[in-house]
Parts: C-alpha cells; structure tokens; sequence
C-alpha cells in the first residue's frame, strides 16, 4: 500500500530526512515514533505529498507521490490524514464539515453525503452533535469529527500525525479508541504517536527514527522486546517509564 525507498529531504543545508525507506502492506498499522525533531512528521507529511522530497521514491496504492505530475488530489481523496489541530472548519456544522468534500470531490448527493455523515458520528460515538460547531465540542471530540471527515472519502489508507498531542490528557482514550477499533477493521495505519500503550496494543510494526534516520523497523514484539539499537533502549526507557 505505501512504500518508500530512500527518501531524503533538505530544509536548507538540515536534512530531515536521510535515506528513509520502509514498506506499509494493505491492512497493516505501522506507528512510527522516535524523539521530537528526528523527522517522523516530515515523513508522514511526505506521503501525500504535503511535504515533498529532493530524492527518492513514495508510492502509496500506486500513485507515485513523488512524480512530476502526480495527481496529487486524486491521491489525497484516497488517503485519509489526521492532524495535531483537528482543522475543522469553524464556521460550519460537524456534519457539513464532513459532507463538504463528500459532495465537492467525490461527487456525491447531499442526501447521501448527509446520510454517510450521519454513519460515521455514529462510528466515532458523536451521534446528536451533528448540528454543533467545532467550538461547542472538546477537543477529543473535535479529534473524532477529523477522524469521521477523514472517513468519509472512503480512505485506502489512513495517516496520523500525532493526533493526541493536543488533548488533555483525560480525552486521549476517547480518540485512542477510534484509532483502536479502525486498526481491528483491518484499515491501513500509519500513525506518528508518542501513545506507546496503543503501539503495544495495536502496531504491527514499528518504525523509530532518529536525526532523520529509519533506525529500527522491527514488529511490535521485536521492538518492544529486544530493540537493536542503544537510542531505542533509551528512548523507550524514557517514555515507558
């Protein structure tokens, strides 16, 4: 579904990103972490060509993302993303921050738009705040409505980008869960997230990054278990505890 093959990027004389290639199969949740600055969002930015890259190669379910004239809105309609800072649209409803893409890029009646809407509250346990405003919402809530927009372009695959950082912490579980019961229905992930509970839990494999670098891509058990490098034992010697 999602493969890079050494990517590189620059900002300036920094690079960000150094060689990084990895391969995300249909139906796998991949959660990549690694300290602040080593990369991980610049990378999840890259695959639907939020960021672009001076060399290398993306791929996400055939689109070659780093081609001259990749069709770049054809591959955003087919991948969902999740931000740090919901961008909701503050002037409309919920459920016309869902319906609006719906009708605009795939097309779709406003009948059935709304009626897609309506499903994916339910899913995300926001049925009844169709006709609020972002700002009527806390900001787990708020995370959920992104996540159902997201859902609602019917999405090959689904990237996060640490979709928790902003929250409280007592509204991290709420979004977690989500993230959770989509991972269980067999959605393509690929989430940047400091949530080490939810990798153990739901990854099947780990990318940690370091000053730019894919240091380990191992599966969960792997990593968790025996990590090969001496940054990702300390790493994870920090934040499980």
């Amino acid at each position: 579904m999602i493969e890079l093959n050494n990517v590189s990027k620059w900002y300036g004389g920094i690079r960000v990103l150094n060689h990084c290639t990895a391969s995300i199969a249909r139906g796998e949740v991949a959660v990549i972490c690694g300290p602040s600055g080593s990369g991980k969002s610049t990378l999840i930015k890259s695959v639907n060509g939020l960021e672009a890259v001076q060399s290398g190669q993306i791929v996400v379910d055939g689109i070659d993302v780093t081609a001259k004239r990749a069709n770049l809105s054809r591959l955003r309609a087919r991948v969902g993303m999740v931000f740090q800072h919901f961008e909701l649209f503050p002037h409309l409803s919920v459920q016309r921050n869902l319906m609006l893409a719906q009708m605009n890029v795939l097309g779709r009646a406003r009948d059935e738009a709304g009626e897609r809407a309506r499903s994916l509250l339910r899913r995300v346990g926001l049925s009844g705040h169709e006709d609020k405003y972002p700002a009527q919402l806390s900001g787990g809530q708020q995370q959920r409505v992104a996540i159902a927009r997201a859902l609602s372009m019917d999405p090959v695959a689904m990237l996060f980008d640490e979709p928790t950082s902003a929250l409280d912490p007592e509204m991290v579980n709420e979004v977690l869960d989500v993230m959770t019961t989509l991972a269980q229905d067999g959605m393509t992930m690929l989430c940047v997230t400091h949530e080490m509970g939810f990798a153990k839990r739901v990854a099947d494999r780990v990318l940690f990054m370091d000053r730019g670098v894919i240091v380990e891509d191992e599966t969960r058990e792997a990593f968790f278990e025996r990590p090969r490098s001496e940054r990702a034992r300390d790493f994870l010697s920090r934040i499980l505890h």
